[in-house]
């Protein structure tokens, strides 16, 4: 009875597998299948043009690209040391009666919808943007920040919880050796814990790159390409959040799937990339 319960559970796993990547490939399929006007009409173009005018039908996907990119660029700057840092306090250093309270502060915080950072980001950060760095406040930068926020508790919460898989044994030899708590976190846990630590980055990238709501509220729909942090700009996510219901052409509407098509593409390549680089450098190591 338990080998037919085994090879029950075995084909059941395989095939949920299974089904997960045909779910990905169907996404992608259809995703294809509606932006096949904007191909045939604009081509590779289309990601290179700068200009978005649906009154005139030109569209063009460089703008939220490079929203896109930049805001999540600026996210991950401010978010990873942070995240460490935190992961290092709660699982190192933080007094035992601090460590559960605040751990489980940390997992709520991760739990929070993102619309509601984008309310708090909008009454609260844009001041602060437009106060301290200038321009109206709504921008690439407060989009940067609130992303950072959104993804820190996550990323710290994984974090934690690879580095406590650290064994005892370990820290108490290089404590015996003579160690530091600095050469304990740096020699030993921090690398022991790699993998799950690269692991919570990548997984907050993807959350990042893809993230609509929050930063809707802060960025604005500007579509323009500037190297000025403060100023208003797009990102693939926005424009289709800020216009979607609006596309009243079939080529503004396949415009928006292939937007749609381009932020699947981009998180796909960037988490493949991270991914496939550092297993290749695991097994060097190993």
């Amino acid at each position: 009875m338990s080998v037919i319960i085994d090879k029950i559970f075995s084909f059941a796993t395989k095939y949920i597998a299974i089904a997960i990547l045909f779910l990905v490939a169907w996404i992608f399929t259809v995703l294809f299948q509606h932006s096949l006007d904007a191909m045939e009409a604009f081509g590779f173009d289309f990601i290179t043009e700068t200009k978005w005018a649906p009154n005139l039908e030109k569209f063009g996907a460089l703008p939220a690209i490079y929203g896109s990119i930049v805001s999540t660029f600026l996210a991950m700057l401010l978010a990873v040391p942070l995240a460490i840092g935190v992961a290092i306090f709660l699982s190192e250093l933080a007094p035992a009666k601090l460590k559960s309270p605040v751990g489980v502060s940390i997992e709520l915080l991760a739990a929070i919808p993102s619309v509601i950072y984008g309310m708090w980001g909008l009454f609260y950060f844009v001041p602060i943007v437009r106060d301290v760095f200038g321009g109206i406040g709504i921008s690439m930068l407060t989009a940067g920040i609130v992303l950072s926020i959104m993804i820190l508790p996550f990323m710290a919460a994984v974090t934690r919880d690879a580095m406590n898989t650290t064994p005892d044994i370990l820290k108490e030899s290089a404590y015996a050796l003579g160690g530091t708590k600095w050469d304990i976190i740096k020699d030993i846990v921090i690398p022991y814990a790699k993998a799950g630590i690269i692991g919570s980055f990548i997984l907050a990238l993807g959350r990042a790159i893809g993230e609509t709501m929050a930063v809707t509220f802060v960025m604005g729909n500007v579509h323009q390409i500037s190297t000025n942090l403060t100023a208003p700009a797009t990102s693939i996510p926005v424009t289709l959040a800020n216009e979607f219901t609006e596309a009243d052409t079939s080529l503004y509407y396949s415009s928006l799937f292939e937007l749609s098509l381009i932020l699947l593409v981009i998180s796909f390549t960037i988490i493949s990339i991270a991914k496939f680089y550092f297993l290749r450098n695991k097994r060097l190591a190993s």
